[in-house]
């Protein structure tokens, strides 16, 4: 795929995703982030020019892939004198867990500059941003994403087309809704297997073996009993995006009791001053003795 290539958040998932497909040969133009440390790193790795703002990445990119934090965030960046300045024709490929509010808010700027935008929802985490083995869902106009789909392959071993704009964060939110509700169990069920002096890799095998499996038991279960809670994917992000799914349960009025005291666990971490240790650490609140 011919096309110039700028990054607008180039945190841990961000920067992954711009040295892969650096690697794959594309043509990348343009780096920003608010963190000019990270970002001055990042260009004397991969050889690609800081630009001096927002709308100078427009200028030097035909695709722009935006990796930032939150619906504030969004926003910000989208406007007529950042991204959106002189974008006709540009292509917004946001990848943050943001809600489908947002995204919806962002294809319609979009399309009043003459622009397109796509929501790709990431389903994966730092190591598979690095070796292209994201699972992407993607939202927003279908022949849009048609133009881009070799770029996106380049990221991902699974991609999918789920929808209109505000379809792929919607299911993006069920997925981290789901996740953090599992993690906060396997945390409660470890939890209480120390108190109860149960051997934890034991425990660990059993669950592995009947109904208590999960993904989650694969990835988190050994940082949760070893207290290694080294970030690839905060507990801040895990309240935010169970906040978006809670969020969007009130919204058609379905009741949604597990994934709300879930949220309320992560948003614990937060007061605690734990927020951006990995979300195995809502363990913390549920093994005896650690607070």
């Amino acid at each position: 795929m011919d096309k110039k290539i700028g990054f607008v958040g180039v945190g841990r998932m961000g920067a992954n995703m711009a040295r892969r497909l650096k690697d794959r040969g594309h043509a990348l133009t343009a780096l920003l982030d608010s963190r000019e440390a990270a970002t001055r790193e990042l260009s004397e790795e991969i050889g690609v020019e800081v630009a001096p703002d927002l709308s100078a990445v427009t200028a030097a990119a035909d695709v722009i892939f935006t990796v930032v934090t939150d619906d504030e965030a969004m926003r910000a960046i989208f406007t007529e004198d950042t991204l959106l300045k002189d974008a006709e024709g540009k292509v917004f490929i946001n990848c943050a867990t943001v809600s489908p509010e947002v995204h919806e808010e962002i294809g319609m700027a979009c399309r009043k500059v003459g622009a397109h935008a796509l929501e790709a929802c990431m389903a994966s985490s730092i190591p598979q941003a690095r070796d292209g083995s994201l699972y992407l869902m993607v939202g927003g106009e279908e022949d849009i994403f048609k133009k881009v789909e070799p770029l996106l392959q380049d990221l991902s071993a699974s991609l999918r087309y789920i929808g209109a704009t505000g379809k792929a964060a919607q299911v993006k939110a069920l997925v981290n809704m789901v996740m953090n509700i599992n993690t906060a169990a396997l945390a409660e069920g470890l939890g209480l297997g120390q108190a109860l002096g149960l051997d934890l890799e034991m425990l660990c095998e059993v669950f592995s073996q009947t109904g208590a499996n999960s993904r989650v038991l694969e990835t988190d279960a050994d940082d949760m009993r070893e207290r290694d809670h080294e970030c690839y994917f905060s507990s801040a992000h895990a309240a935010k995006d169970s906040g978006i799914a809670n969020d969007l349960a009130d919204s058609v009025g379905v009741n949604v009791p597990l994934s709300e005291a879930t949220e309320s666990q992560y948003r614990r971490l937060i007061q605690l001053g734990r927020g951006e240790l990995d979300k195995s650490a809502v363990a913390e609140l549920t093994f005896p003795g650690r607070l």
